[in-house]
């Protein structure tokens, strides 16, 4: 048994390897980011072949950096982008299209027929999930309708589907007749295909999308002491590594704050901004406009479901006004920008680019700035962005309350945006409770790390793992609730300004 574990996370802007101790303490890690290409308004894709070289070209810098070999490592964990789509060949490997980005709305007209045909919520008594261009299902379909050979070849057994772990596991175990060709039920929970209670791919809603089942791959625990596979040797790690652990980059981190117990929550401030709720072995049926997924499984164990709130834009607004407007240089520079005013002006962004998600669920919502005067500068721009992430969150958070019954005391939070204090600080004043910001943030690796650790008795168990988390700050509300009140209906106009558009 090596004395580390290793974690590929593979996000949505870039992949990263992660080598952790047993504390749960970062030994090393490489980066890299891949493109992101827009085809067309509101579609979005990456390369399936440069995201799996990137990910070769971060695990052997990062063993180069460490001076460790595959020996040193007891095992891998996965965590990814979740219901990013990818379709490929078996024989050769290829992909038949760009994977199809969890952001993209080119299905929407495939999810409006199905909307109009069985109801918005007709498969969300079985999937948790309503029908949205955000699932994987409706992006298959649309590789299958639209690119020359991929349904044909999909009828002939051809064809493999998967979501961005499941591409990862198969190319690391082997690749083209080697390969294990895997998800496990985090990731599956996502695509609008698979049964919440049976955990199994449902024949009637695969009929409905025209989705050959054959394509689809073995669903497995998220934590399985039935290792899927090893590294190969001609693989980035040279070497024989049980590959043991995934799960969707959400769960991760639910994992990785170890909120193992019912009514826990964090928000992870990413890309999006997912808010995650332990709602333990009971499926909790949203009536307000969040998603019921599969948390985490242990072999041999009950599985373990949430309640979901999901935000597409959370970081990658702070991106848009770097890349597209160009008023700060780096991310860092936005909190810096954003206390050079003392309030929001009364200027609020919605950042509906590809639409609203939770608890809105509308395609049709584009992104507006309101509230715009002479007065506003970009100081009230910049924190109007990170007050959005805010808002959002306090959006799922009602809903969330009203769900599950339980009234959240405390929010643990992760993510590359959480080192912002003032956006902290603004998150716990809108929520009205405390925010509590863990030592190790890089907690979706950290969950990757720990299911993989689990499987192979690395980790001893659950206990283990909470020792290891660690408090850096807790943020308390200081805002008075007129305030809080105000400011509050002022996001629910802008958002209705939003809405409607396309």
């Amino acid at each position: 048994m090596g004395n580390y574990v290793g974690a590929i996370d593979l996000g949505t802007t870039s992949n990263r390897f992660i080598v952790f101790d047993k504390s749960g303490n970062i030994i090393g890690y490489d980066q890299k980011e891949h493109e992101q290409i827009f085809p067309k308004p509101g579609w979005v894709e990456h390369s399936p072949m440069e995201i799996w070289e990137n990910t070769v070209e971060v695990i052997e810098k990062t063993l180069l950096k460490t001076n460790l070999t595959y020996k040193d490592i007891d095992s891998i964990g996965v965590t990814n982008q979740r219901e990013t789509t990818v379709l490929w060949n078996k024989k050769s490997g290829k992909p038949y299209y760009n994977a199809i980005v969890w952001q993209c709305t080119r299905t929407d007209e495939i999810c409006n027929d199905l909307a109009e045909t069985y109801g918005q919520d007709r498969f969300r008594e079985i999937t948790g999930l309503p029908v949205a261009t955000y699932f994987s299902g409706p992006k298959a379909r649309w590789i299958l309708d639209n690119v020359p050979d991929a349904r044909k070849d999909a009828e002939k057994g051809e064809v493999l589907f998967g979501t961005i772990e499941t591409w990862i596991i198969w190319h690391l175990t082997g690749g083209p007749g080697k390969g294990s060709h895997i998800t496990d039920i985090s990731n599956a929970s996502r695509t609008m295909m698979m049964d919440l209670k049976t955990l199994s791919w449902d024949e009637d809603i695969l009929k409905i999308l025209g989705v050959p089942s054959q394509m689809l791959p073995k669903i497995v625990p998220s934590i399985d002491k039935n290792t899927w596979g090893t590294t190969t040797k001609n693989g980035p790690f040279k070497g024989s590594i049980p590959v043991c652990g995934a799960l969707g980059d959400q769960q991760a981190a639910l994992v990785g704050q170890t909120c193992f117990s019912k009514g826990e929550a964090k928000n992870t401030y990413g890309t999006g901004c997912f808010l995650l709720m332990n709602t333990g072995e009971n499926i909790v049926a949203s009536t307000h406009g969040l998603i019921t997924t599969c948390g985490y499984q242990i072999r041999g164990e009950k599985p373990v479901y949430c309640l979901e709130g999901s935000i597409a834009i959370a970081g990658s607004l702070i991106q848009w006004l770097r890349d597209n407007l160009g008023i700060i240089k780096d991310a860092p520079e936005v909190e810096k920008l954003a206390k050079t005013v003392d309030d929001n002006g009364d200027v609020y962004i919605v950042p509906a680019f590809s639409g609203l998600f939770a608890p809105y669920w509308r395609s049709d919502a584009r992104g507006v700035i309101a509230g715009l005067t002479r007065f506003a500068n970009k100081g009230h721009i910049a924190r109007a962005a990170l007050e959005s992430c805010g808002y959002q969150t306090k959006d799922i958070v009602e809903s969330m309350t009203k769900d599950s019954g339980v009234t959240l005391k405390k929010l643990k939070v992760d993510g590359g945006m959480v080192v912002n204090n003032l956006m902290m600080q603004f998150q716990s004043d809108i929520l009205n409770v405390p925010v509590v910001r863990p030592k190790v943030i890089e907690t979706t690796a950290l969950g990757a790390a720990y299911a993989a650790g689990l499987a192979t008795g690395f980790w001893s168990g659950i206990e283990d793992l909470k020792k290891n988390w660690a408090e850096d700050r807790t943020f308390t509300p200081a805002m008075r609730e007129y305030n809080r009140a105000e400011l509050y209906s002022g996001w629910k106009k802008a958002i209705e300004k939003s809405l409607s558009w396309k």
